[in-house]
């Protein structure tokens, strides 16, 4: 499948099972080095950089932003069944990919996917209160203060116990301001399901293993939204990883690796 924007794909080489795995905004396929080395000796683990992100290039303006990550992400799917990981907006990317290609994967792990349109749905209060925390990031980039951006969107969503932005080094904020400008072009698709997945009988597709995953000092809004798509995916479990935030693969990669390895086992063997 030809894409206009290629993106560039790191390999984790490792065991026989094939995974692709999605990153969160302004992170890039490095973050899941410490997953992929301790699922090493089962999986061989390809990592997308998503536009705007590490080596693949900036998104051209040309069509939905979403749509693009999508499409060139199912152009670099490894042949045969593949195992899907998703984390945050990369949940989102991987649960499309899912939907649209449920013959090719195996299964299917989503770890804090930003599906707001759920929270929406079953707790608007709570999804209210989150637009009223990000408002001030899209003020920011409507601004053309994309520094800013990036430096409220970390706090908000960072590691809780990572390092404030100061003392990040000048490389790493240099990334994410790169990063956090998807954000206002992907708003629609994040918060209102552009895309239909809560249409009737959409998800309904998705008829392979699912794990969902949450961190249990995450903000409540996350777990609304893992145990919400739970109970609208046809064979979906979701469960919270005690002592983790929303930086699940970065901050505890041995944890979250235990988990998805027990799920494979018992759900979706090779």
């Amino acid at each position: 499948m030809s894409v206009p924007q290629p993106l560039n794909v790191r390999r984790y080489e490792g065991g026989p099972r094939q995974v692709m795995a999605f990153h969160c905004t302004m992170a890039h396929s490095g973050a899941w080095r410490g997953v992929a080395a301790a699922l090493s000796d089962l999986a061989t683990i390809d990592a997308p950089d998503m536009l705007n992100h590490g080596s693949s290039p900036d998104w051209d303006g040309q069509g939905e932003v979403e749509d693009r990550i999508v499409a060139a992400s199912a152009a670099a799917l490894p042949e045969g069944p593949v195992d899907l990981i998703g984390h945050s907006f990369g949940g989102k990317i991987a649960l499309r990919l899912a939907v649209a290609y449920p013959g090719r994967v195996r299964s299917l792990t989503l770890i804090e996917p930003v599906m707001f349109s759920v929270a929406a749905a079953d707790a608007p209060e709570l999804a209210q209160a989150d637009a009223t925390q990000m408002q001030p990031v899209f003020d920011a980039l409507k601004a053309n203060d994309d520094a800013l951006a990036a430096r409220l969107f970390n706090r908000l969503w960072g590691a809780q116990d990572g390092p404030r932005w100061p003392d990040l080094p000048e490389a790493t904020r240099a990334s994410m301001t790169r990063a956090v400008r998807i954000m206002e072009p992907a708003r629609a698709a994040i918060y209102e399901d552009r895309a239909g997945l809560l249409a009737p009988g959409v998800l309904d597709g998705a008829t392979m293993p699912v794990l969902i995953l949450h961190g249990a000092r995450s903000p409540e809004v996350m777990r609304t939204i893992c145990e919400g798509l739970a109970r609208r995916l046809p064979d979906a479990r979701a469960t919270a990883v005690q002592g983790g935030d929303h930086m699940l693969p970065i901050t505890l990669p041995k944890e979250v690796a235990a988990t998805i390895r027990a799920f494979w086992d018992t759900w979706a063997p090779v």
